[in-house]
Parts: structure tokens; C-alpha cells; sequence
């Protein structure tokens, strides 16, 4: 999208005014749990170019936005790395333009600082506690000098963005900073940095310095970002430092040596391991802290006894239970002879393809292939019966006396959603499994999909010495599922045990594990007395395959000054900053388990305590940037990951009024309603929402809501009508009625219909598209309101450029500009001009209802009421969305 001019008028050259005038733009439409802040509803995007050459000798887009420097280093110091994303642009507009600075951060790294520049207004942040924070920022908004920072979740990122402003002539620096642990995974670290300018950049510059005192083996940069960038990265090798280094000129960044865009478009991976000479790990203690890195090889792989746990009900048709079929395959081809193993599949019901542990033998193996491959899903979820089955299994074969003493047993859960059958309380199958399963038991769990409460996942592996994941439902699930496994195929080590000198070192991070397995390593960091030491010994005691191990390891508290102290790369709070990272996410680790009220209560005051400490944004902390004046303020919030909704992200491919249900339906007649509208029409495929009114008029105005929502597929002769009341499915004379008191699904000529009792269904077809219907109950007595229905269509869906109807026209964003904000006839809703479709038209500041995250009284959101039915913003009139029946297609008007 092309910013436009503002209002001569309504700007004055100062950053003040400019920034003030971010509060013009629509806010952002929060997904369930992924944004904190709701901002700006509609993202101006300003990643379209045309090729023109500025004084500055930069690209310019038509918008006359220069980006004439961007710039990333990142400084990696035994296993720490110090990230700083840097960007410098200029508005040579003779008019006011919106910028964005939209990166990617790592999930899990933490933010610790950001910083703007304009035109010499410098902005510096600060952490705070997330309630004074937000009634601060909240101040700040009151007077209209506050805007806000989106972070979201998007795959194994986090997206931080924010957008101002700009005067003409204005440059402007975007620097944000943030630090993480690099873990190892599959014998390698694998550091990632986003690099996604969105245009060409007079100088562009990825760094980064590896420091490791171990001595590096190996530094290998993969060609992450495409074939294009072949031969342009440099690489530096010594025995213990490397330097990365990735500086595309002009020419090289664009697409083709004609395009005007950029072919920066991805992430920059540097990979590498370093050397272990001696089997205890390495010691390494500075500035009063140590980190114990551990990661044993030349072991033998110790047997493991293994069930698989896998989910087939009815939402894991299609492409999900094709990749789990696929990959589950290769998994069990790579189980080792002395493996035991067996399945379990589930949905409403509990089967096993064996019910006790067999050998891994080749005829076995195939067996399990063969029954695998016969899994067809259906029906409801039952994850309470189908892991206490499994735990039940392991225990009876270690009351048997068929597990080997030195083996490592496990379950491995594979699902995509919520329990549907039998105990629906997730605190009541932590609590069972908890229970049920023995101390040498270990549960990992993988959550398929972005509707899977992974948070309940992570708990319930974190409780019984295991981890989770989250697998992205795409075409590579199957990858990400055998990618997981490979990291815990291998078991080297069991009952692992740190032990350090009570009297000289304190707040030791967790000094027990439960295994240890190949590719990894075990990382513990405390604090240390070096003024009344000279050495620290490490005792570490384990099981390996034949034996019991003591390994030892003494380190000399000042061997690492001298060589910190020469390299002005290295960070000289490495240790401080690894020890803090480690102890928080251990903490909020124990949060999530906590058996007690209290005790959460007092982890939490510890978190918060060394957030602030730390100058670190987590889930109990804020930043906040202010002006050098403190009357300007902007306010950062940690994001939560998506546990529900229909789809990933921000919404944003359409308008967020069709995108959410609308109560009242704002672009509809005030005083009376058409009885069915056309809502999206696409190749074949039509969705119609009939209205239903309330029970009297407020305000001399009735309140509209859809009753009735149907769905046509032409090309398989389906129809799906849902209603308040059911859900049911026609195929000419066939047909099949569901109520909201079940919890079920439909599957018919590859037509999937999944039913969540009493909360939403979501229709999909194939892997083209996809709906979501919400139900939203009111008190039957209410004296106004009524039962209604809201429907979500996830921007992923594959429609044409044919698409049209009420929602369906808005599938492609229109250019939307909002300006000339002014006071309205109501003090609490400004008005302001809003130029779309060639029209002028008069919008009115309101607060509209988001009801994915609370179903029963919604969440208040900001955003722009357009009035007279929709007049200038939809296409032609409202009565051309009127259709006779609920499955007429609609004549595009």
C-alpha cells in the first residue's frame, strides 16, 4: 500500500505532532493470545517498489522512503548471543508518511532494549512491572501521546513491530536488542537471525562474532537465504573466534538486475560446534559466575522402551494424519534392535497394535508400518484414557521385569487438540498422569497446529522430566515430527547429578536431570565465591549403558580473565547474563507445575524481581519507551503463544470488521435488516449469513446478528446450515444433523465438519480452505439480546481473484488512508476522512466486540465505524448483497 499525504493542515514539522498522529491509524485486531497490544487494526504496508534513484543514492519506493542503511550484529560469546537490528530511513515525501519496523525475534530470546532516533529525539526504553506499565501507558493514551508496539507470534518467531509517523525530510532509526542462549541440538548450534528489510538498502550488513573458549570445530553457514546470495558470505576461522560476515551490495540485494525489490527475504543461519576434550564438560567462570556446559560422546546409546501416542481423531484429517503417517514410518525404521516399543492410537475410543512392549525387530517394525498406514481419523479425543494406558503398559513391563535397568522409557503424544471424551479437565490429566506414571518415566509431547493448547502440552511434559513442541500444520509437519524425535532417539546418560561445593558457589540452576541424549547438552550456572577461591571442582555422577560414571573437572576461577579481557567482541556479562537466563525460564517452568497458589504467587514475585533486575521483557514485564521530556510514551508487552482461533498470526488479509464477528453488523440499515447476505462467494463455493434482529430497538436503533450461516459447495453438492440450535450436512437426500451439546465430526467427499460442544465449528476442505463458526450464547431471559452466530475465515484460504460478497471483496485489502482526525458529536468517538475505492468518506472513532477470546461478553477493540449501510466502502449498494435463499450465489454488482 502507497502512504498518501496528510492534511497540510492537521501537521506541523515537529516529531510531537507526528507522533501523536499514530493514534489516526486503525488498530490492530488481536488473535486469540498473540497480540498484547491491539494497535493498529490496518497494517500499512509500504513493501512495494518502484525502482528511482534519490540524492541519496538509494532505492526508492513511489512513497519516497529511503532505507540507506540496515544493519545486524550479533556477537555470540560462549553460547550467548547479543543481537542488535538496526535500521536507518529518511521521508523525502514533501508530505507525512507512516514507516514500519517489523522484525523477528527468536521465541524465547529476551528483549532488553529498543531504542528510536528522530531527527535527533531520542527514545530509550525501560522495564517495568506489567500493571504500572500498562496504567502508565494508559495515562500517556488519555492525553493522546501514546502509541504501542505489536509483538506476535508467528512459527518459531516472534514478530516486533511498530510503526510512526514521519514528517517530510525526517529520517528515523529503528535499534532493537536481544539476547538468547544458543542451544545445541543434533550436534550443532544453529544461530538464527530474520533478515526481512522489505526493500532495498544503500548499505546492508549482517555480522556475527563467535567467541567460545572451548575452540570451535567447525563454523558453516547454510544457503538459508537462496542460491541468489551463492559466494557472498565470508567466513573467518581461528581456533577459538570466527567472524560471519553477509554485505550485499545494491545490485546483489535486488531480485533480478531490473527489479526494483529486494531478494533479502529470509533467515540468516549460522551453524557450528566447538571442541570437548574432556568428558566431565567444561567450567568456564567470570566476573562471579560459572557455566557447567556437559555434552558427553563416544557413549553407547542406552535401550529405550518407547510408546507412541497418537492422535486420530476426527480434526486430524487430511493433511495432518498424512505427514503423522509419514513420518511415523520413518521413526519407526530408525528404532535400534535393543528397543522395545509399541502404539497406541486414540480418538474417542483406546486402541494399542500391541499391548504390552515387543522388540524392535525388522518383522515387528513392518508390522507397526502396516497398521499405521490403516489409521483413518475420526471421532473425539480422548487423552486422559489413551496416556494412562500408555503408563500403564511401561508399569506393568517394570513389574514384569522386562525392562532392562539401565534402559530409558518414554511416551511420545502426538495430537492436535483439546480433550473432547472422557475428562475434559486438563488440570484433572495432569494430575492422573502425574500420578500414574513412574519416576523413570519420561513424556514428550508434540502439538500439531496452531488450535492445539500447547501450554497445557508443555505443562504436562515439564511435569513427567520431558519437553514439548509445537508442529506447524504445513506440507513440512512430517520433517518437524522426525526432526523432534531424532533429538531424543539417542539416550546416553540417565539419573544425571551436578555437584559443586556448598560453601562456594549459591543459586545453582537446576543440578539434576533426568537423561541426557546425544546431540544435546546439559547447561548449569550458579554463582561463585572467586575472592576466597582459587579452584572449582565439578563432580558429575550418571548411569551410562555398562556403568556407572563419576567424572570430575577443576578449573582455575581466574583462567578466563585474560582472555575475556583482550577481545573488545566479547561480552564481559556472558556469565551473569546466561545464569539469569537459565534461572528465569526455570522459573517460569516451575510456575506452570506449581502444586499451590502460593507457592506460584511467590515464583512469580521472583520472576518479576529478576526481570527488573535483569532489564528483561517477560510475561510479568513492560517496556516502555519514552522521549527524553517522558511526554511521549510507546508500551511493549511480552505475547503469549495462540492456543485457539482458527489461524495463525494477525488476520490481516481482510478487514477486521468481516474478519470478526460485528455486533451490531455497522455497515447494515439502522432500522431494518435484509433477511439473507451474500458474506463470500469463490470458485464454486458460497457463504450466506441470514440476520436475525434483537429482541427491541436501542437507542431508536435494532442490532443486527447473523442467526443463520450457510455454506454451498457446488463442485460436491454439499450444503452446511448452521444455526444457533444445530449443524447439519446435505448431500442431496442424505443427510446428518448435529446439535451444539456434541462434540463430533462429519467427514463426507473430503469434507471435513468438526464440531467443539457448545463453542465453534470449523469446516474444512481439503487443504484449500477453511471456516470457522463461532456460537455466543446470551441469558434466554436477556430483554434485548439474542444467540448468535460469528464466522472467521483464516487469510491462508486459497480464494481467486473472483471472490466477492460483503466479506469475500475484501479478500484482497483495499488502499484504506484515515486522516483529518477532528472531534465528533460525541466526545468519546472522533471522527475523521477516510479515502478508499476513489471515495471520501466520513468514518466515526467506536468500539467494536472481538469475541475469540471471550465468547460471552467479548473484548472491547478500536476501530472505525463507517456509516450510511457502507456506502463508498463496500461495493455498489448494500441491497446488491441481498440473495433469495441461503444458498443463491450472489451476481457480482
Amino acid at each position: 500500500m502507497h502512504p498518501k499525504s496528510e492534511n497540510s493542515n492537521q501537521f506541523s514539522s515537529s516529531w510531537k505532532a507526528a507522533f501523536r498522529c499514530y493514534h489516526c491509524l486503525i488498530p490492530v485486531l488481536k488473535q486469540p493470545q498473540s497480540v498484547l497490544l491491539a494497535l493498529l487494526k490496518y497494517v500499512l504496508h509500504i513493501f512495494l517498489f518502484q525502482r528511482s534513484t534519490s540524492d541519496w543514492g538509494y532505492v526508492e519506493d513511489d512513497d519516497k522512503i529511503g532505507l540507506y542503511s540496515y544493519k545486524v550484529q550479533s556477537t555470540i560469546t560462549s553460547r550467548l548471543a547479543n543481537t542488535m537490528i538496526q535500521a536507518k530511513m529518511v521521508n523525502n515525501a514533501k508530505r507525512s508518511q507512516h514507516i514500519v519496523f517489523d522484525v523477528q525475534v527468536p521465541k524465547g530470546a529476551f528483549i532488553d532494549n529498543f531504542t528510536m532516533d528522530v531527527n535527533g529525539i531520542t527514545f530509550t526504553s525501560k522495564i517495568r512491572e506489567k500493571s504500572e506499565a500498562r496504567k502508565m501507558y494508559s495515562q500517556a493514551k488519555a492525553k493522546g501521546k501514546a502509541a504501542g508496539i505489536v509483538r506476535s507470534n508467528a512459527l518459531d518467531m516472534e514478530n516486533f513491530q511498530t510503526e510512526v509517523n514521519v514528517p517530510p525530510g525526517t529520517r528515523i532509526q529503528f535499534e532493537l536488542h536481544y539476547h538468547e542462549m544458543i542451544r545445541r541440538k543434533l550436534s550443532s548450534y544453529e544461530h538464527i537471525i530474520s533478515v526481512k528489510p522489505g526493500r532495498l538498502a544503500k548499505h546492508m550488513e549482517v555480522d556475527v562474532r563467535i567467541i567460545e573458549p572451548q575452540g570451535l570445530r567447525y563454523v558453516h553457514v547454510p544457503n538459508s537465504l537462496g542460491d541468489h546470495f551463492d559466494g557472498i558470505t565470508t567466513i573467518s576461522k581461528g581456533e577459538k573466534k570466527a567472524h560471519v560476515s553477509f554485505k550485499p551490495t545494491m545490485a546483489q540485494q535486488r531480485k533480478c538486475p531490473t527489479c526494483s525489490s529486494t531478494a533479502v527475504d529470509g533467515n540468516f543461519v549460522v551453524q557450528y560446534d566447538v571442541n570437548r576434550e574432556t568428558t566431565g564438560g567444561e567450567l568456564e567462570i567470570f566476573n562471579g559466575y560459572f557455566i557447567h556446559f556437559f555434552a558427553p560422546e563416544n557413549l553407547d546409546p542406552l535401550p529405550k522402551n518407547i510408546l507412541f501416542v497418537i492422535d486420530v481423531s476426527g480434526s486430524m484429517w487430511g493433511l495432518k494424519m498424512k505427514q503423522t503417517i509419514e513420518a511415523m514410518k520413518a521413526i519407526l525404521s530408525e528404532l535400534r534392535a535393543a528397543d522395545q516399543f509399541s502404539l497406541i492410537d486414540f480418538n474417542h475410543n483406546v486402541r494399542c497394535w500391541r499391548n504390552n512392549l515387543v522388540s524392535a525387530t525388522p518383522a515387528q517394525v513392518e508390522d507397526a508400518k502396516k497398521y499405521i498406514q490403516t489409521i483413518h481419523p475420526n471421532g473425539g479425543t480422548n487423552i486422559n484414557e489413551a496416556l494412562l494406558r500408555a503408563t500403564f503398559i511401561l508399569n506393568e513391563a517394570q513389574n514384569l521385569g522386562m525392562l532392562d535397568p539401565n534402559s530409558v522409557s518414554m511416551i511420545v503424544l502426538v495430537s492436535d487438540g483439546d480433550p473432547t471424551v472422557g475428562e475434559l479437565k486438563l488440570t484433572t490429566i495432569q494430575k492422573n498422569v502425574k500420578q500414574s506414571i513412574k519416576d523413570e518415566f519420561s513424556l514428550f509431547c508434540l502439538g500439531i497446529g496452531f488450535d492445539v493448547d500447547y501450554d497445557f502440552l508443555q505443562r504436562i511434559a515439564t511435569d513427567n522430566r520431558g519437553m514439548a513442541q509445537r508442529i506447524f500444520g504445513n506440507q513440512e509437519t512430517s520433517a518437524q515430527m522426525k526432526n523432534f524425535y531424532n533429538q531424543v532417539s539417542t539416550p546416553l546418560l540417565k539419573k544425571i547429578q551436578f555437584n559443586y561445593p556448598q560453601e562456594s558457589v549459591s543459586d545453582v540452576t537446576q543440578s539434576s536431570f533426568h537423561n541426557y541424549f546425544g546431540g544435546s547438552e546439559i547447561v548449569v550456572a550458579g554463582k561463585v565465591d572467586t575472592e576466597n577461591l582459587q579452584h572449582l571442582e565439578s563432580v558429575v555422577t550418571a548411569t551410562a549403558a555398562n556403568a556407572e560414571l563419576v567424572m570430575e573437572t577443576l578449573r582455575d576461577v581466574e583462567e578466563l580473565d585474560g582472555f575475556m579481557k583482550k577481545d573488545k567482541y566479547a561480552d564481559p556479562d556472558f556469565t551473569k547474563k546466561l545464569w539469569a537466563y537459565l534461572t528465569v525460564n526455570q522459573m517460569l517452568a516451575e510456575r506452570n507445575t506449581a502444586p499451590t497458589a502460593a507457592l506460584k504467587r511467590n515464583i512469580t514475585k521472583s520472576i518479576l524481581q529478576m526481570s527488573l533486575d535483569h532489564h528483561i521483557v517477560t510475561p510479568f514485564t513492560s517496556m516502555l519507551i519514552e522521549n527524553a521530556e517522558k511526554d511521549e510514551i510507546m508500551l511493549a508487552d511480552q505475547p503469549k503463544d495462540p492456543r485457539r482461533g482458527c489461524c495463525p498470526g494477525q488476520c490481516l488479509s481482510i478487514p477486521a470488521w468481516a474478519n470478526v464477528t460485528a455486533v451490531p453488523v455497522s455497515f447494515m440499515p439502522e432500522q431494518r435488516s435484509p433477511p439473507v447476505s451474500s458474506l463470500s462467494i469463490n470458485r464454486g463455493v458460497v457463504v450466506n449469513g441470514q440476520l436475525v434482529g434483537a429482541k427491541k430497538t436501542e437507542n431508536k436503533k435494532l442490532n443486527t446478528y447473523f442467526g443463520k450461516i450457510g455454506f454451498y459447495f457446488k463442485n460436491k453438492g454439499l450444503k452446511v446450515e448452521i444455526t444457533t440450535g444445530t449443524i447439519t450436512l446435505k448431500d442431496g437426500s442424505y443427510g446428518i444433523t448435529l446439535t451444539w451439546s456434541d462434540t463430533g465430526h462429519i467427514i463426507r467427499k473430503q469434507l471435513l465438519i468438526s464440531v467443539k460442544k457448545e463453542s465453534n465449528v470449523t469446516i474444512t476442505v481439503g487443504e484449500e480452505m477453511s471456516f470457522m463458526v463461532l456460537l455466543h450464547r446470551v441469558w434466554k431471559n436477556h430483554p434485548v439480546n439474542v444467540d448468535f452466530l460469528g464466522i472467521y475465515i483464516p487469510p491462508e484460504n486459497q480464494f481467486s481473484p473472483e471472490a466477492h460478497g460483503l466479506i469475500g471483496q475484501f479478500a484482497s485489502e483495499p488502499e484504506v488512508y484515515i486522516h483529518h482526525q477532528r472531534p465528533g458529536q460525541d466526545p468519546g468517538k472522533p471522527q475523521a476522512t477516510m479515502e478508499v475505492k476513489g471515495n471520501k468518506l466520513t468514518v466515526t472513532r467506536g468500539l467494536q466486540k472481538d469475541y475469540r477470546t471471550d465468547r460471552v461478553l467479548g473484548t472491547d477493540v478500536q476501530c472505525w465505524f463507517v456509516h450510511n449501510s457502507g456506502k463508498g466502502f463496500i461495493d455498489g449498494h448494500y441491497k446488491d448483497y441481498l440473495v433469495p435463499h441461503l444458498y443463491s450465489f450472489l451476481k457480482k454488482p
